[in-house]
């Protein structure tokens, strides 16, 4: 009897790459005998609520989009309390989740990779009463991602981030917090923060630090001090070009947990997309609470 998989895609999602790849792919999940039901998402948000009220017997849920479409199946998932496996076919503009698990960028051999590949458990944050695969920020250059012109990143994929970013430069916002860490507070004015599980942000490597394994029950969380003046800020930035923290102006450590606390409601942004404003945010690691089929490793 054939298996039940459920393909939730979001046929915008790079240029539309998808689209005239759709019978291929179905293709290769049927002789591989699956039973498959498609779910093209409708709108935002959509595909959580779809993996969150999936059929009890569906065995795999495969999606397609960017790193955005995975969280909210992720987070459908976690909701759901469910461990079924996800298969992802990255087609986003970034997919810095994709690139950190070597997941190929070719949309028909990620297919095959699918279902020919095996289970990863790897870690999930918990963010208040929500959930993100990879990346909560907050500051500088965090908006960037959900207040971009979407056809202009379709247009100039990496670039617009970069453009849009320059623009805001001279806008820097800096925000007072306190961050608690197992019991270690960290007190002052910050103009950026991340929590991530991932290789790469934004599609730039060596920004999260060291030794990053997905599956360690600990985030690698960077902290960016407001500069005080020019040289300062030349500092930071010459810092996290070269992936060195050795710089008072940058607090860099590992954690499964995290405090942080503000004056004023702060814009947090949850693998790319917006997470909404908080004055209060409790991070913590679930540990391999999700699997992702990755490529079968060759046996020596």
């Amino acid at each position: 009897m054939s298996r039940k998989l459920l393909f939730i895609y979001n046929q915008h999602a790079g240029k539309g790459q998808i689209k005239p790849l759709l019978a291929d792919i179905i293709n290769i999940f049927t002789k591989a005998d699956y039973q498959v039901v498609c779910h093209p998402t409708q709108a935002p948000k959509d595909a959580i609520q779809v993996a969150r009220d999936a059929d009890e017997d569906v065995e795999l849920i495969v999606c397609s989009g960017g790193d955005g479409t995975l969280d909210e199946v992720a987070t459908g998932l976690m909701q759901r309390g469910a461990t079924i496996p996800i298969g992802y076919i990255p087609v986003g503009t970034t997919n810095d989740f994709a690139n950190s698990l070597n997941l190929s960028r070719d949309i028909i051999q990620a297919a095959a990779d699918v279902v020919s590949g095996e289970p990863y458990s790897y870690d999930v944050g918990a963010f208040n009463q929500d959930n993100f695969v990879y990346v909560a920020a907050f500051g500088a250059f965090t908006a960037v991602s959900y207040e971009t012109n979407q056809d202009f990143k379709k247009l100039f994929g990496h670039m617009a981030y970069l453009l849009e970013g320059m623009k805001s430069l001279t806008e820097i916002k800096s925000y007072m917090m306190k961050v608690d860490v197992n019991g270690r507070t960290y007190e002052g004015e910050f103009l950026f923060g991340m929590v991530t599980n991932t290789l790469s942000v934004g599609g730039f490597k060596n920004l999260t630090g060291k030794h990053v394994e997905l599956d360690d029950g600990l985030f690698e969380v960077t902290l960016i001090h407001n500069p005080q003046n020019f040289f300062e800020l030349q500092e930071i930035i010459g810092c996290l070009l070269t992936a060195n923290d050795e710089t008072d102006l940058i607090d860099t450590f590992k954690t499964d947990r995290i405090i942080i606390e503000s004056m004023e409601e702060v814009a947090w942004t949850l693998d790319g997309e917006f997470g909404g404003e908080h004055s209060f945010v409790r991070i913590e690691n679930c540990h391999k609470a999700m699997q992702i089929i990755v490529e079968k490793e060759e046996a020596e």
